[in-house]
């Protein structure tokens, strides 16, 4: 049985693997690990969503060596052409009539790569391949998981079941994953934001159990609590996820850890791991764009224009 799918671009220069390489970024896949051995020279690249299609084109391309779909064709063709890619030719019409075009890029080496993708979101009938998402792939991340004490019966449940969830995704226990305990539920938000200022985490992972007692104790704990999680998460950047009980009952808070309703600490942790996936994801495409802003470009042209002007 089949449980995971490779493939495979072959360059036809050491020229074409670097360009190749450089145009990948540029689209916004995230770079994993790059190998060089006395055969070959390897870079593995980890896009959010893989579709695996098998096509007979009844008209040949012309000799295409690669086929890549993105989300955005007019976009990814923008940042192609700032990058100074060779761009052979180009099929898109420019009216919503044409909602899925292409382009082809040709490395110095001779390969040769078609991009193809939508052009205007409201003409494609079927969006959900447009979405920006995060993997579920730990590996190389690193997490932080926050525990309280009080109600440990239940919180020790969250905590295992998280734990399986990060190895589950990739994470090494002992490298990977970081445990910090503290008195009770109150306390994990400073917990949590100290460690995300830290900067060392992808993902904080937050877990207690609450439960409601005769007083107004419980109502004012759980607006701290979740405030004070939410807040360290937006103001440092860093993804939390809330793994926190708020229950009425300790019947609801059993079957909130293993029981009937699932277990709420494995729950956050694959939320843990998709933040960080996107959180990394948006950073790439962000900085593929801020490469050559307009700005820049225009600065760069007036430079090189004040230049010519000296040299007359």
């Amino acid at each position: 049985m089949i449980k995971w799918v490779q493939v495979d671009a072959l360059a036809k220069s050491s020229e074409d693997f670097e360009a190749l390489v450089k145009l990948l970024e540029s689209l916004g896949l995230r770079k994993g690990p790059v190998g060089e051995n006395d055969i070959s020279r390897s870079a593995t690249f980890l896009p959010a969503r893989l579709h695996l299609d098998v096509i007979y084109r009844k008209k040949p391309w012309d000799d295409v060596d690669l086929m890549l779909m993105v989300s955005d064709l007019d976009t990814a063709l923008e940042l192609v052409k700032r990058q100074g890619f060779d761009i052979v030719k180009q099929r898109s019409g420019p009216g919503p009539e044409h909602p899925i075009g292409n382009f082809r890029v040709k490395l110095p080496g001779g390969t040769l790569v078609i991009v193809r993708g939508p052009r205007v979101v409201n003409n494609v009938t079927d969006t959900d391949h447009l979405a920006l998402e995060g993997d579920l792939l730990a590996a190389e991340k690193h997490f932080a998981i926050v525990v309280s004490r009080f109600n440990s019966f239940i919180v020790e449940r969250l905590l295992a079941a998280a734990m399986d969830a990060l190895v589950r995704c990739g994470a090494k226990l002992g490298e990977d994953v970081e445990i910090v305990r503290v008195p009770g539920a109150f306390e994990i938000p400073l917990a949590a934001r100290k460690l995300a200022e830290t900067k060392k985490y992808d993902a904080i992972i937050c877990l207690g159990c609450l439960l409601r007692g005769d007083t107004a104790h419980y109502d004012v704990i759980v607006n701290e609590v979740t405030r004070g999680i939410g807040q360290s998460a937006q103001e440092t950047g860093v993804p939390h996820a809330f793994g926190v009980l708020t229950c009425e009952t300790l019947e609801q808070a059993i079957d909130r850890a293993g029981l009937k309703m699932g277990n709420k600490g494995f729950e956050a942790a694959l939320a843990a791991v998709e933040m960080a996936s996107l959180k990394h994801a948006i950073g790439l495409q962000l900085s593929a764009v801020k490469k050559e802003s307009p700005r820049s470009a225009r600065n760069k042209s007036k430079a090189k224009g004040s230049k010519t002007k000296r040299r007359k």
